[in-house]
Parts: C-alpha cells; sequence; structure tokens
C-alpha cells in the first residue's frame, strides 16, 4: 500500500494528533467528513456548489482510487485513533487554461467541528504541502471560498498569496 512508509507529522500544539498519510481502513471516516465539507459549500451557496446523491460513498469510492494514485495524496489527522480531520491534494501538470506550470493542488481540507481551532487545520496544511513538494510540486495552489475567511488566514500564514478569484454567474444564493 501507498501509504506505509510516509512520514507522520505532529505539531508542538497538537501533542495527541498525528497526521499521517490515509489507510483504506479510515476512508469512510474521511469521506463522512468530506460530506461535511460538500454540505458546508452548498449550504453557503447552492447555485455555485452542487449536492450530490450519496455523497459520502461517491467519495468514499474516489478516495479508495486515489489511494493507489501515485500522484494523490489523501492525509487523515488522528486524535486517541479517531479520524478528526483530512487533507486530499495532487500532484498536476501544466494547465494552460489555468497558465499554471506544473504544481500540487490542494483540493480539500477539513476539521470536524469539535477539533477546530487546535491547530489541526494547519498541521493538515503544512503536511500536504510538505507531501506535494516531496512529489515533485514546485509550487501548490488551492482555492477557497471567499467568505471563508478564517480559512483565507490559515492559508496566508503558512506562506500562501492571493493570486485569483473566481466569480460565477447564475443561479443566486440567498
Amino acid at each position: 500500500m501507498k501509504g506505509s512508509s510516509v512520514r507522520r507529522y505532529t505539531a508542538p500544539a497538537m501533542l495527541d494528533v498525528t497526521i499521517r498519510r490515509a489507510t483504506r481502513g479510515e476512508l469512510s471516516e474521511i469521506a463522512k467528513l468530506a460530506g461535511q465539507l460538500v454540505q458546508l459549500h452548498h449550504d453557503r451557496d447552492p447555485g455555485r456548489f452542487f449536492l450530490p446523491d450519496r455523497v459520502e460513498e461517491g467519495y468514499a469510492w474516489w478516495f479508495g482510487r486515489e489511494l493507489e494514485n501515485p500522484k494523490a495524496v489523501i492525509l487523515a489527522a488522528l486524535d486517541e485513533g479517531r479520524v478528526v480531520g483530512y487533507s486530499y491534494g495532487t500532484l498536476d501538470e501544466r494547465d494552460f487554461n489555468q497558465l499554471l506550470d506544473r504544481h500540487g493542488s490542494i483540493h480539500d481540507v477539513f476539521v470536524s467541528s469539535a477539533k477546530r481551532r487546535g491547530r489541526i487545520g494547519r498541521g493538515l496544511v503544512v503536511a500536504m504541502v510538505a507531501e506535494l513538494e516531496a512529489l515533485g510540486a514546485p509550487r501548490v495552489v488551492l482555492h477557497t471560498m471567499v467568505s471563508n475567511t478564517a480559512a483565507q488566514a490559515l492559508f496566508r500564514s503558512v506562506g500562501f498569496r492571493d493570486t485569483m478569484l473566481e466569480m460565477t454567474r447564475g443561479p443566486v444564493s440567498d
């Protein structure tokens, strides 16, 4: 399995939390968190973010495939052996549509509501950047909702800078 010889990350403020590559046995818990992330996006702007049927089942299937992808990384944050957060990223080739050379993409970072504000999200981001750089990413990009200022502050605090702003025309959310 791809995750058997990976680094473990622990930040001093998270003494009881371990961040490492996810295992197949953790995918159902990670998929539940991913479902919460999708619901959060959909609730904030249903005109932009669709809510798929059986979202958790879909994520479990997708992440199961991604565990075998040498250009994908799924990290789990574990507190006393329980998954309390995850991050998902990929190593991507040049994208002419975005004028973006070879890069790592952080697609998801999510921490359960009971464990937020404990630096777990920061640990997941730092660990994901390290994993993507180890795969050969010379730069790492991510997207965040415009209204998620807490996430933006976190990302800036670990070296990310604003480069693009997505704009959507279509159904307007309330």
